[in-house]
């Protein structure tokens, strides 16, 4: 048997990881600014979470939501104290599309409705209505095409309201900040609209905070920058640090009934073990002021780079959109200069995701070797 080719890679072989640093098999250092894509939050093999993991592992690792899994509330009470969301109640599954997809559902339910208002550039996830609200026609299958969606352009409130004038919208979907599209942050008062336009309308807003929550943006959720209460969150990437977990936090209007939504492994105690040791380091070391702090550093470093059009970022979520394609540099980078950068759908946006623990001294090591790319190739 063969795998199904749909990963193009690179000839590299990862075997052991420490911090912000990879190691191939054959014993390269690589700095990894990307984090595989924005999932490693506190650093890679943190010592905390390998030891809360190893020690749940040698007492029980799996059983359903048949029974009692009082990590589940441990997890609950911690992630509602600090994301700052302690009245909100929690649902835990596996993935971001999954959270999304149970976001979607519950947004449904409440309303009676069935259409979804989306955003251009927006990424959700691949399953059926996760992909279908995607803006991204060659990944949606003729089955998932057949959701209701409708995709207006990001920022434009106007747009979002005509399309709930019509009054058949159950949920407003957006990402905190826009990740694969290139790091397309709201302007200040976009989310602020959506949710009056909610409000009127009798729909509800969700934040996906898959790739932009978890501290990366130097706040808990990106969206706590601009000052909006969504009615359910989703997140996942950075929530258990390579162990996958999602969840959705769900605004207490939005009543649970048994079999409502449903999950075989979600919220496991494997799991629940791996996202609280994520939460319990975020805090200790201070991980989301550190992120915070890096930001202003960020712009200071890269802004006389050579071919540098803009600079979008929050914290540690940063495109560089230069003045031509990033293919070339981000191939260099990674095999001249041994760094993993992440591209975009906007083929000029190199993304930074690194892990929340890098320090200023990498970043500069980093910029070092993009001036030097830079100036070495023929770009």
């Amino acid at each position: 048997m063969k795998l199904f080719d749909v990963y193009p890679v690179y000839p590299i072989e990862p075997v052991k990881a420490k911090g912000s640093y990879i190691w191939d098999k054959d014993n390269n250092q690589y700095l990894d600014l990307y984090g595989g894509h924005a999932v490693i939050s506190i650093g890679h093999s943190h010592p905390a979470y390998i030891e809360t993991i190893k020690n749940q592992l040698e007492k029980i690792a799996f059983y359903s939501n048949s029974v009692e899994i009082p990590l589940q509330n441990i997890l609950a009470e911690k992630l509602g104290k600090l994301s700052g969301y302690e009245t909100y109640n929690l649902f835990l599954c596996n993935s971001g599309a999954e959270a999304n997809e149970n976001a979607l559902k519950l947004a449904s339910f409440k309303t009676n409705k069935s259409k979804v208002l989306a955003f251009k550039g927006g990424f959700h996830g691949r399953t059926s209505g996760a992909v279908a609200i995607t803006d991204n026609a060659k990944i949606i299958a003729p089955f998932n095409s057949k959701h209701q969606v409708e995709l207006v352009d990001w920022n434009d409130i106007e747009a979002a309201e005509t399309a709930l004038k019509q009054g058949d919208v159950c949920a407003v979907i957006a990402e905190g900040i826009q990740g694969l599209a290139g790091i397309n942050l709201p302007e200040p008062n976009f989310f602020i609209g959506l949710h009056d336009l909610c409000k009127k309308y009798g729909a509800l807003l969700i934040l996906d905070e898959v790739q932009s929550g978890y501290g990366r943006t130097g706040k808990f959720f990106a969206h706590q920058h601009y000052g909006v209460i969504p009615d359910i969150i989703t997140m996942a990437k950075g929530m258990g640090n390579g162990f996958p977990i999602g969840g959705i936090i769900i605004n207490p209007t939005i009543e649970a009934s048994y079999g409502l939504l449903g999950t075989t492994f979600g919220g496991n105690h494997l799991a629940c073990a791996a996202a609280i040791a994520v939460l319990d380091v975020l805090e200790s070391e201070n991980l989301i002021q550190h992120a915070a702090d890096l930001e202003t550093k960020q712009n200071d470093l890269f802004k006389n780079t050579k071919g540098l059009k803009a600079i979008r970022n929050k914290g540690l979520m940063t495109g560089l959109e230069f003045e031509f394609p990033i293919k070339e540099l981000r191939g260099k980078l990674v095999t001249e200069h041994k760094i993993f950068t992440g591209s975009s759908a906007n083929p000029n946006t190199l993304r930074l995701l690194p892990p929340l623990c890098i320090e200023e001294k990498q970043l500069n090591f980093f910029k070092e070797k993009l001036d030097l790319a830079l100036k070495n190739s023929n770009i």
